[in-house]
């Protein structure tokens, strides 16, 4: 870790507040949940999400509309017209929108409508896509890579900072290995190694990490429960038939569901999901 020189901490409480809105900052006492499908396919599907979302201690939402698809014959989001939708979801509900960028020509449309720039675990190591994110002028979620080590995940956000971004926060979603059970291993201890060695905030994906809904919830409470700054979580009106990861998406009402489970682990570490918490003073950022 000796040439993270932005990334690490320079002293034991330095920490950073990422703020996604006025009202949304990652990294203070709440615990920032982001709710949303794995892909918008219709205004309709948002509005549903949106209204229901906003009624709990849901913060911001996702949706992807550029989609890293392994088949190229697989839906491949609804780009502009998908960013189009949720500009409108977060006008009439007042929460953040995080969507996924994969490419430099992709970085404008999606500055111009989101408020929170994701780099999936495929571009984390895209190293001149990290370079331009440094220019971008929006916060960034940065997602460890399918085999990364810690080091190396360090050092992508490194990128970042180094090229003059410094709104960086840091998601684990999981590692592969040798078992098939889940899709992913998702790795508890990073987080609590990332939360010592960075300033930065963390956040966990237990939807990626697990592949399967029924164990979502318990990985979320877990990633609370261990200091995680925040949740990103995969929900849908009717998951068995999302266009995309539609076995481990939750239903929504089973989102509102785990969202309230929280509250209490997040009281007995010293938190809150309280979205009439979120008013904090800006921190600035030290580097």
């Amino acid at each position: 870790m000796l040439d993270a020189r932005l990334v690490k901490k320079s002293h034991a409480n330095h920490r950073t507040v990422v703020q996604l809105s006025e009202q949304v900052a990652i990294g203070g006492s709440t615990v920032i949940v982001i709710g949303g499908p794995c892909t918008v396919e219709s205004a309709e599907q948002m509005e549903q999400v949106a209204s229901q979302l906003a009624t709990a201690p849901i913060h911001a939402l996702r949706g992807g509309v550029y989609k890293p698809r392994t088949s190229p014959y697989a839906f491949q989001g609804m780009g502009v017209e998908g960013l189009r939708i949720l500009a409108e979801a977060r006008s009439r509900y007042g929460m953040p929108v995080v969507t996924e960028v994969m490419s430099i020509a992709q970085m404008a449309p999606v500055a111009a409508y989101a408020d929170m720039l994701q780099i999936g675990s495929r571009n984390m190591q895209n190293f001149e896509l990290l370079k331009a994110l440094g220019q971008a002028g929006k916060p960034v979620l940065l997602k460890r890579g399918l085999s990364a080590t810690i080091e190396e995940f360090v050092m992508a956000a490194e990128y970042i900072m180094a090229h003059g971004n410094p709104h960086v926060v840091l998601c684990e979603r999981g590692i592969r290995s040798f078992d098939t059970y889940t899709r992913n291993v998702l790795d508890l201890g990073a987080v609590i190694a990332l939360r010592q060695l960075t300033h930065l905030p963390v956040i966990v994906d237990p939807s990626h990490a697990a592949g399967k809904r029924e164990l979502v919830a318990d990985l979320a409470r877990a990633a609370v429960a261990c200091g995680a700054d925040g949740l990103i979580v995969e929900c849908h009106p009717e998951p068995d038939q999302s266009v995309s990861d539609a076995r481990q998406a939750l239903s929504l009402e089973a989102m509102v569901a785990l969202v309230h489970s929280l509250e209490p682990i997040a009281r007995a570490v010293g938190r809150t999901l309280s979205k009439d918490s979120l008013a904090e003073p800006k921190q600035l950022v030290t580097v």
